[in-house]
């Protein structure tokens, strides 16, 4: 396993395209509801509000997940614009996909606070310009209910199709360019949401390195099939 003192980054942390007062997050979905979310900077009546929808700040968990945006229905990407402010209150109000005996008192008091909370915290390993796994995480964070609401109604800020630009820095890492796909890539910086302490109560102690298997990882990929915006 890693030693986390001599990675190049905190085993957890949120890494994001951000201004000022927004963020960028990434999801995937068909042509049916991704041209018209683009096109009027809204999700369309297809786009489902009562099925949970996870954001993901990262560009390449974003190619690894969708498969360079080529895997049935996740045809197209969105670089979807956000207020800060919604991205922390949805922070705020999260709680852990995965049960962490250091961080809740038994599995009840932690089923208890998911069917409360709109929104749910994964840790999934990050991924290179290969899409090979990191030693450290990239978050995911699913959002129901109000939360899926208040996304969609409140904090969108503008939605942009980058499925070119997807597989531009793919046909770069088919062709070992690696330079060449790095150039091409959305800049992340570290983001540090407001009232940043809460975070420390996400972070799920005690995850293996990336390498383990499937099932092994807190807040892993289980479920995912499904779920809007994959």
């Amino acid at each position: 396993m890693a030693n986390p003192t001599n990675l190049p980054h905190p085993t957890h942390q949120i890494r994001a395209r951000q201004t000022p007062t927004t963020l960028t997050v990434y999801q995937a979905y068909p042509p049916s509801i991704a041209l018209p979310a683009a096109q009027s900077h809204r999700f369309p009546p297809a786009w489902k509000r009562d099925r949970m929808t996870w954001i993901k700040p990262s560009f390449l968990w974003m190619m690894y997940r969708s498969g360079w945006s080529r895997k049935e229905g996740q045809e197209r990407v969105l670089a979807i614009e956000i207020s800060r402010k919604g991205f922390d209150w949805a922070l705020a109000h999260a709680c852990l996909s995965a049960y962490q005996p250091d961080l809740h008192a038994d599995r009840d008091a932690w089923r208890a606070a998911l069917r409360g909370s709109p929104a749910r915290v994964q840790w999934d390993p990050e991924r290179d310009w290969r899409l090979q796994p990191l030693p450290y995480r990239a978050l995911q964070l699913g959002l129901s209910g109000e939360a899926a609401r208040r996304y969609a109604d409140e904090w969108l800020v503008s939605v942009v199709d980058v499925t070119g630009l997807a597989h531009a820095v793919h046909e770069r890492v088919r062709a070992g360019d690696e330079a060449g796909a790095r150039e091409l890539l959305p800049e992340e910086r570290v983001y540090v949401p407001e009232g940043g302490g809460r975070l420390g109560a996400l972070h799920g102690a005690g995850v293996p390195a990336a390498g383990h298997g499937p099932g092994q990882l807190a807040g892993d990929r289980r479920g995912l099939r499904g779920r809007g915006g994959r």
